[in-house]
């Protein structure tokens, strides 16, 4: 393991305290001091309680003037490009170079936020424009050569034999059948609902749907009047719920799901809020960044300057609280 060098006050303050043992010193065979008699040896120890009192005082100063700096190492430490907003801030009888440094280093954090959230904006946009693409061609192409079949075999069965009209019956049952979960698949990959009506229909309608799986009950909640949205924003918050009811399906195992949606605190933004009464983050299956796409969601939070909390429940830790705050 490589040795760490000593720190910058430690080598200033070893290097001062030399200079000036060094400088008494000289001064002390300029001057011809006698050790031997006793005025001699009284002198020289004023000269080391000098030297000490020097080096004490100097330490002294030079520890609060590095202080600034230490602080920016502190924040430098402390920064994650996953949590922005965290700045180095101006810290008192700051030297100039400090402040130089400083204001550098928040200028690098600038870019680098923009960047990556502009980065992420391309990827997520991309993302989306491929899912559109997709839901259409499942729409327009599967979709229609699923209903060739279906007009297919109601021709057939027409002229089938008695024996062959419950198998075709059968077979176009499970066409039907496909057809159903094709469009459903559309609708996940591109939420209609949420072009045509918007972002509270569109929740509402997705936790209605969720609700339709055996086993388990699905709540909505919505405050009357919430602030306006962009579109980027919306589709944030939908995608952000659709992922964490697909993790409660797919992992927790729960009976109850609750999805509200309202104002935040400060009355300017909203609180998307997923909750549910399943097996938590105690599993290591369900722990947080182990395949629950925690990832994705995190990054479409940063897009649209939010923030996404994942945390056990609120009773006895069971179940998990998914939380998106714009």
């Amino acid at each position: 393991m490589r040795k760490r060098p000593p720190a910058l006050l430690s080598q200033v303050l070893a290097i001062n305290t030399l200079l000036i043992a060094g400088t008494v010193f000289a001064a002390s065979v300029a001057a011809r001091l006698d050790l031997t008699s006793g005025e001699g040896l009284n002198q020289f120890l004023i000269v080391c309680l000098a030297i000490f009192a020097t080096v004490l005082a100097n330490g002294l100063v030079l520890r609060r003037r590095f202080k600034p700096l230490e602080q920016l190492v502190e924040t430098m430490d402390r920064v994650d490009l996953t949590v922005p907003g965290v700045r180095a801030n101006p810290a008192r009888d700051e030297p100039a170079e400090v402040q130089v440094l400083r204001e550098a280093f928040n200028g690098m954090l600038d870019r680098l936020e923009a960047e990556r959230a502009g980065a992420a904006s391309a990827v997520l946009r991309a993302q989306e424009e491929e899912r559109a693409r997709i839901a259409r061609d499942l729409h327009d192409e599967v979709n229609q050569a699923l209903t060739a079949i279906l007009l297919r075999l109601q021709a057939s069965a027409g002229d089938a034999p008695a024996e062959l009209a419950a198998e075709l019956d059968e077979t176009r049952a499970l066409a039907q059948q496909a057809m159903g979960e094709l469009l459903k698949l559309a609708r996940e990959l591109r939420p209609t609902a949420l072009d045509d009506h918007g972002l509270v229909p569109a929740l509402r309608s997705q936790v209605t749907e969720f609700g339709r799986r055996p086993g388990i009950t699905a709540h909505f909640e919505t405050d009357d009047d919430l602030p306006e949205l962009s579109p980027d924003e919306q589709l944030v918050v939908y995608r952000i719920a659709q992922e964490s009811l697909s993790n409660v399906a797919r992992h927790a195992d729960a009976s109850t799901v609750t999805v509200s949606l309202a104002r935040a605190d400060d009355d300017a933004h909203i609180r998307l809020r997923v909750a549910d009464d399943g097996v938590g983050l105690r599993t290591p299956s369900a722990a947080p960044g182990t395949g629950l796409g925690l990832a994705g969601m995190r990054e479409r939070a940063l897009l649209a300057g939010g923030r996404l909390d994942v945390r056990c429940g609120e009773r006895d830790g069971a179940g998990t609280i998914v939380e998106l705050a714009l």
